[in-house]
């Protein structure tokens, strides 16, 4: 069996957050160090996601681009043999002459690609729009980011914005290398709920599906969620134009956190009053991540989300973010592990797995308010960039060894993850009842 490949990702993240711009590439570093790169190439990495944002690339306007540091990494990159999947907006929304509202967004992402894919003609590989879902929750349903709204028609709107937006620009893109690549990524993750909110667990689970199926063509009068977004004013054209002349995705990059998969308690009083919050229908009750309460360990992480992805569209699947931010540097080797024998163990019955992708080669920063905050809150990753030059953690010897070797062996592999630990739960299962058994 030919084992999966390892690519490469570096955080990137450019957005606005209450007027101010967060830029990942600056507050790691990585900006300003080329010899990045050179790193990178040391751990055996073929193929890495990297930026061509918009937002940096033409913040005053299209008239005025910069490409030089772009220029410069991209050739840098060839030299190494190492080939970019090269992303335009990575949880932004556009430079300041647009934002995910805007009607016109998408005609001005597929101008803006038209651009890219004219400067850099031999890259094959694209991502116009990082994680759609979760990009139009933040900025849309939950007030994170700009701009900074939260209602249902906000989000709707913006998450249908970016996948017009990716299907335009993709066909920008083709019109300059018809080969191009549309590898794109999404956070997939699964909510459980006790049975009185099974209803929102349903609908939660139906919707994070939405980008993929708006990018299939599936969003036709039939979809349960169609109604839902000709209510907040998504055109019908727009809809039936996705469904005639779908944008597929040629891989369909799956990110997974330890915090992907979630699950609804109506049981307030069994955790720490700082969980309980307002929910669907005004219902009181805690959001909190799967593996922290006895929800069966077979149903949780990489290797249960990767088979739904591949059952519900068999495409061409890779893991395009496997991080986990944490104190002990052991504990994201252990993550990264389990994701790999999870990608083996499904190639192994047929799923067509490509990739594995370590992120956030140089660490981020701020990652732990999501960026809400300026705190300084670093997080390493296969590098630790508060050195000169960036350190190799313990992850980088397992990147190394996967990427060369498909294999690791060593003693931080045998000890289980935190969140394989019985030291992980916020309620303790004898007091979690039989009457609670958690559902999907």
């Amino acid at each position: 069996m030919t084992l999966p490949e390892i690519w490469g990702g570096i955080e990137c993240t450019v957005l606005r957050v209450n007027g101010q711009w967060r830029d990942q590439l600056r507050e790691t570093g990585h900006h300003h160090r080329a010899t990045d790169l050179d790193q990178v190439a040391s751990l055996g990495v073929r193929r890495l996601r990297y930026p061509v944002l918009w937002e940096r690339v033409a913040p005053k306007s299209l008239l005025d681009c910069d490409w030089s540091w772009s220029d410069a990494r991209l050739a840098r990159l060839q030299s190494l043999g190492i080939a970019p999947i090269a992303g335009l907006i990575h949880h932004g929304s556009g430079p300041a002459y647009t934002d995910l509202l805007d009607p016109r967004f998408p005609e001005k992402l597929a101008a803006y690609a038209a651009l890219a894919a004219a400067r850099y003609p031999w890259v094959m590989d694209w991502t116009p729009v990082n994680e759609p879902l979760t990009t139009a929750r933040f900025s849309a349903l939950y007030a994170h980011w700009h701009p900074h709204e939260s209602d249902e028609r906000s989000f709707l709107t913006a998450l249908m914005n970016e996948c017009r937006g990716t299907a335009l620009a993709m066909r920008a893109i083709r019109k300059v290398q018809p080969e191009a690549r549309l590898v794109q990524t999404e956070d997939l993750g699964k909510v459980f709920a006790t049975e009185p909110l099974l209803d929102q667990a349903e609908h939660e689970n139906t919707r994070r599906w939405l980008s993929l199926d708006l990018l299939c063509g599936r969003v036709d009068r039939d979809h349960p969620l169609y109604p839902a977004l000709i209510a907040a004013g998504v055109l019908p054209e727009h809809l039936e134009e996705l469904v005639a002349e779908p944008c597929v995705p040629d891989v369909l990059g799956i990110n997974h956190y330890v915090t992907s998969d979630r699950f609804l308690d109506h049981r307030v009083g069994l955790y720490h009053p700082s969980l309980a919050g307002e929910g669907g229908g005004g219902r009181r009750y805690v959001d909190t991540e799967a593996v922290r309460v006895p929800v069966p360990r077979s149903e949780l992480g990489f290797e249960p989300r990767l088979r739904e992805a591949w059952e519900r569209y068999r495409l061409p699947i890779a893991v395009t973010e496997a991080h986990l931010g944490c104190e002990d540097p052991d504990e994201s080797a252990r993550w990264l592990l389990e994701t790999w024998n999870a990608a083996v163990s499904l190639r192994g019955e047929g799923v067509d797995i490509l990739a594995v992708t370590p992120w956030s080669l140089f660490g981020a920063m701020d990652w732990v308010s999501l960026l809400r905050r300026s705190d300084g809150a670093y997080e390493p990753g296969v590098f630790d960039a508060r050195f000169s030059p960036p350190r190799p953690t313990p992850l980088a010897g397992v990147v190394r060894a996967l990427a060369t070797d498909g294999r690791f062996s060593g003693p931080l592999a045998q000890k289980p993850g935190w969140w394989r630990r019985p030291d992980r739960f916020v309620v303790k299962p004898e007091l979690w009842g039989e009457e609670a058994r958690p559902a999907a």
